[in-house]
């Protein structure tokens, strides 16, 4: 339950000793409070008079109050440390996840990825504030308490020394059959989200195609089959729940019986027997709290190792072949691959011998059916994949370099994809994404140029209104817009990548589009991936796709004389039209 790694946070294993030593406090006003709060019953038992139990029961409150106080203390101690680590970890998070690339996110779902790296964070940071504190105070209390009912009576103190582990070696066997099936939960979950969000992109075509109705009966049996799961393992807490509560309270009643019998045949005082009575349930106390929030916190345990998990996966490394600054690419620069292979799953090649040669400011166009590997090439070519290791050869400029993600190339080229992200801000700070720091005049600048300055003027706050995730709604084509002004506000960044930037756009969408996407071209290395036919006489050479290779590459020209899978794939384009 208690996470080895825990302790290898950043100011953990400080905290455990603070917490151990203020847990050793609490466990002494335990004691001092059933100590006096006994004194005070026997008191009245004796019929002592009112006036003489008074300084027991204000020993008592004071004892009582410090106890409630350390509580406090000890959640105001541990939320700093939790919220740091938690925001930490999802800074180190989403890092990682820009350094892993749609590799990572295509291999385990973008709902996986979405739950491990929002949702699941805040079931870590749940699972940090109700953990450690209590599986410290498992760890203490429960000793303090024994070693002072051992100086009162060995025999009872020997009897619960002997009947903890017993029990919880009893709820380690049910906390493994709760972990199990926890962990189907958490899986559950994960696919529950994954099918989720597949679903609402896919929503459109499968609407489309007459298949929505039935899609929606394969999300209702993947969010059934999750009830069932969440109902498992609530049957399995419950039981865990009634067996420890059952064990605690009849080994407290034998304790009881042992007093009474003591109290019966004179070897122990009322005093003494009542205060062993009183400690009893706090000596199980830290256990049963520990195990009401154990089945809480398992989603947390499970996050956090899927977060570790995450952290530890292997990453690009060479990153400044090409150097640390951006590339000053030019008519005679040149960009090779060779024999370049990948794979999402190591088994099954995504992308297969690709060789390609690219230089100075072609356009060049990559087309072929859907899941060809167009935009697999795409990811490929902006350094978000990496290549197989040690197959093919990949060179800029006549430098070998081992993959494209490199410093200098990614802050070389701009990446268009089908939906550009818009962030939480305004809308000058989204033009302004690769140059933060722009002037208004530059901003306003690009924003003309694509084709944006209408649609500003109609914005109340014009270039300050605030667009993006619960801001004002954007349609396609005016993302795509904000696309292109970021590349026009940035003239040192020679190369573009688009990824079918019009996929989602209608007709007339794109051709107004398609006027302000052109000039942008004008010496800029292009890597257009497109299934529409219009842009291939734009291009200037021409990749065609089929099962992740290139199986046909030319000018629109060679390819058309060519009579070969060009020409087949734009009659079927043109008779599926």
């Amino acid at each position: 339950m208690f996470d080895p790694a825990l302790f290898k946070l950043p100011g953990m294993r400080r905290l455990a000793v603070i917490l151990a030593l203020l847990a050793v406090v609490e466990g002494i006003f335990i004691i001092i409070q059933a100590q006096f709060m006994s004194v005070a019953i026997v008191g009245l038992w004796h019929l002592q008079q009112l006036g003489t139990i008074l300084q027991p029961m204000l020993i008592f409150a004071v004892a009582w109050t410090g106890r409630q106080l350390l509580v406090v203390i000890k959640n105001r101690l541990m939320y700093p440390v939790v919220e740091k680590t938690t925001g930490d970890l999802r800074r180190q998070v989403m890092q990682k996840l820009y350094r892993l690339g749609p590799s990572y996110v295509a291999k385990t779902g973008t709902g996986n990825v979405v739950t491990t790296a929002l949702e699941g964070i805040d079931k870590v940071q749940t699972y940090l504030m109700l953990v450690v504190i209590k599986v410290i105070d498992m760890m203490v209390i429960p000793w303090v308490i024994l070693i002072y009912i051992a100086w009162l009576r060995w025999r009872e103190a020997l009897f619960l020394l002997a009947i903890f582990p017993l029990i919880i070696v009893f709820m380690i066997i049910l906390g493994y059959a709760a972990q199990a099936k926890a962990d189907k939960q958490y899986v559950g979950y994960q696919r529950l989200s994954n099918h989720f969000v597949d679903t609402l992109r896919g929503l459109p075509t499968l609407k489309q195609l007459g298949l929505s109705r039935q899609y929606a009966n394969n999300v209702y049996q993947v969010s059934e089959g999750y009830r069932k799961q969440t109902l498992a393992v609530i049957k399995i807490a419950m039981l865990s729940t009634f067996a420890l509560d059952f064990f605690t309270t009849l080994s407290i009643a034998v304790v009881a019986v042992f007093l009474g019998f003591g109290l019966i045949d004179g070897t122990i005082t009322l005093l003494p027997a009542l205060v062993i009575l009183v400690l009893s349930p706090d000596y199980f106390l830290p256990l049963r709290t520990f195990a009401s929030d154990y089945h809480a916190t398992l989603n947390g345990k499970n996050a956090f190792a899927a977060v570790q998990k995450m952290l530890a996966l292997p990453v690009a490394t060479q990153r400044d072949q090409l150097g640390t600054q951006p590339l000053n690419w030019q008519a005679d620069s040149t960009l090779s691959l060779q024999n370049i292979n990948f794979s999402y799953d190591g088994k099954q090649p995504a992308l297969s011998t690709l060789k390609l040669q690219a230089k100075g400011y072609q356009r060049i166009g990559i087309i072929g059916a859907s899941g060809s590997g167009k935009s697999t090439l795409i990811n490929l070519l902006g350094g978000f994949l990496t290549p197989t290791a040690n197959q093919g050869s990949l060179t800029v400029n006549g430098q070998a370099v081992t993959h494209l993600n490199q410093i200098a190339w990614q802050q070389s080229f701009f990446y268009i994809p089908q939906n550009p992200y818009l962030f939480h801000a305004s809308l000058a700070e989204n033009i302004a994404f690769y140059q933060p720091n722009a002037g208004l005049s530059a901003i306003g600048a690009a924003a003309e140029k694509a084709g944006l300055t209408d649609w500003i003027k109609t914005l109340p706050d014009g270039l300050a209104t605030k667009i993006g995730e619960g801001a004002r709604g954007v349609s396609g084509g005016q993302a795509q817009r904000i696309a292109l002004a970021r590349a026009f506000l940035d003239s040192s960044r020679r190369i573009l990548l688009f990824d079918e930037p019009t996929a989602h756009l209608d007709i007339e969408t794109e051709a107004e589009l398609k006027q302000t996407i052109l000039p942008v071209f004008k010496d800029h290395l292009v890597f257009f991936a497109t299934h529409r036919l219009h842009w291939i006489n734009q291009m200037d050479y021409v990749l065609v796709m089929d099962h992740g290779r290139i199986v046909e590459q030319g000018t629109p020209a060679q390819l058309a004389a060519a009579d070969g899978a060009y020409v087949r794939l734009r009659d079927e384009m043109v008779g599926a039209i």
